[in-house]
Formats: C-alpha cells, structure tokens, sequence
C-alpha cells in the first residue's frame, strides 16, 4: 500500500495504490479523514511535482493521523468557531 497526498486550503487529495492495484484518488474536506470508499479509480491526482504536494505515506491511518495532527497544530475547530461567530454577529441587527 502507498498514498500520495496533496493539501490546499479547504481540501485534501490522496491517491493510493493496494498491492499494486491503483485504487484511483478521492477528495475530501481538510479536516476530515479519508476512508477506503472516498477513493474513485475513474478521478485523478495532481501531478507529484505540483507544490501542493504533502509527502508519500504507508497506509490509510499514517496518513489520516497525520492529517488530525495538521488540523490540531492549525487549530481548524478554533477558525470555524471564529468564523461562525462573525457571521452570525453580522446578520444580528444592533439594538
């Protein structure tokens, strides 16, 4: 097994192969993790060498502990409350 991921902003792309077998690439939400049935043989990756590019991991769980790790340092629950917040005090009307 093999896993190639690649992270923007709001999104994270891996690509992975099971015993030599492509299991194609799947696309999920930064902060979430990957499962085997996200992954579509018929969608593609980015290149290896675009500059999104994250690292190699050995199986489906490095790379998902990896990615609660990155949400954890970057503290994406805090950045979603922060954002909600302001939207709702936005639509409030000041009395």
């Amino acid at each position: 097994m093999g896993f190639a991921l690649w992270i923007e902003e709001n999104q994270a792309v891996a690509q992975g192969t099971h015993e030599y077998r492509p299991m194609g690439a799947a696309v999920i939400a930064a902060g979430c993790v990957f499962t085997a049935r996200d992954f579509n043989r018929r969608r593609q990756a980015p290149n290896r060498y675009d500059p999104r590019f994250a690292g190699l991991f050995a199986s489906l769980g490095e790379m998902n502990d990896w990615l609660k790790k990155r949400a954890r340092r970057q503290g994406r629950s805090q950045h979603f409350k922060i954002n909600l917040k302001k939207s709702v005090t936005s639509s409030i009307p000041p009395f």
